[in-house]
């Protein structure tokens, strides 16, 4: 065959298969336009901290503006929702969190999306420990003592978090169940409301990520009782850990990632992944990222699906061991 000939056929199946062509052409353009970054929470938490120190700087390896846009409310349901819904054109990203891809769903199968099917897994950006913290009226100030005061006390305290199905309230749940004590459940539209409510005395604790949740406990506002977290946290090196507390099943970590809608064409992941790599490892991010207890994890697409699909399974489990069901 000659190279006229080729080239020939070659025209021909592009007009006859447009959709051939359009990934690359699309990927090699990508962005033409700001980026719409989606936060599941209101602003001040943990997600919208990570989202928003990564942010500008993804903007500028990419070379459009990044907007953070806050779309809170049951528990990361909202936004997850208003990200399933865009094109898959890598023009409108989210930040996944273990609530809105695993304890959500898990908790509730009506949620209205798939956290597997529904969504394009990007990258993990960060692992972020979680803590119990407690208003300084409160009548402990370690493990031990806690649990005493809340068995003694059966439904006399209330604690925050971000949201119903949120890890917060997952983890909580499950604390109670190992436990045998029984707190109540105050759902917030985001890690923010949960704290400064908590901060006010509204309510006696919440269950939040530490990056969040650092600043007050610094400032004395908040008490810290147990981490969970691997091992005990540089910020906070008398805080033990939940398994140091008996409670290992509770150990868990949460994880920040970027996901786009269902579709997204692999070029655009490889584009955006990449460039939050270059932006996490800019020493001032990176500074910042690990100042609030939170550690880099920048792993592949495949990596995140599969912990993605990990925490979902953990979680259902907990789910249908508690009979666990929307409040």
């Amino acid at each position: 065959m000659t190279t006229t000939r080729r080239n020939s056929l070659r025209w021909a199946l592009a007009a006859a298969v447009p959709s051939l062509w359009i990934g690359p052409a699309r990927a090699q353009g990508y962005p033409s336009k700001p980026v719409r970054l989606i936060v599941p929470f209101a602003a001040g938490g943990t997600t919208d901290i990570i989202a928003r120190v990564v942010g500008q700087r993804l903007g500028e390896a990419l070379g459009q503006t990044v907007i953070v846009d806050n779309k809170g409310g049951a528990g990361g349901a909202l936004g997850a929702l208003e990200l399933m819904r865009q094109p898959p054109d890598g023009h409108v990203l989210g930040m996944a969190t273990v609530s809105t891809t695993a304890a959500g769903p898990a908790l509730n199968p009506r949620i209205g999306y798939d956290p597997v099917a529904d969504f394009t897994p990007i990258i993990n950006i960060a692992a972020t420990p979680n803590v119990i913290a407690v208003h300084p009226s409160f009548p402990a100030r370690d493990p031990a003592t806690f649990l005493q005061v809340l068995r003694r006390n059966p439904g006399r305290y209330s604690f925050g978090t971000a949201g119903t199905g949120s890890i917060g309230h997952l983890q909580m749940e499950l604390y109670k169940s190992l436990s045998g004590a029984f707190v109540t459940h105050i759902p917030y539209r985001g890690s923010g409301p949960a704290l400064n409510d908590t901060v006010a005395g509204q309510v006696a604790m919440v269950f939040d990520n530490l990056p969040s949740a650092l600043p007050f406990i610094q400032s004395g506002q908040l008490v810290p009782i147990v981490v969970a977290a691997p091992q005990r946290l540089p910020q906070l090196p008398a805080v033990p850990t939940f398994k140091e507390a008996g409670f290992e099943p509770v150990n868990r970590m949460a994880y920040y990632g970027l996901v786009g809608p269902k579709g997204l064409p692999r070029a655009v992941v490889d584009k955006v992944a990449a460039a939050v790599q270059k932006a996490a490892h800019l020493p001032d991010v990176q500074k910042r990222i690990e100042a609030t207890g939170s550690q880099l994890v920048l792993n592949t697409p495949e990596a995140f699906g599969d912990q993605i699909r990990a925490e979902l399974a953990v979680y259902r489990q907990v789910v249908e061991r508690q009979g666990l069901k929307l409040e």
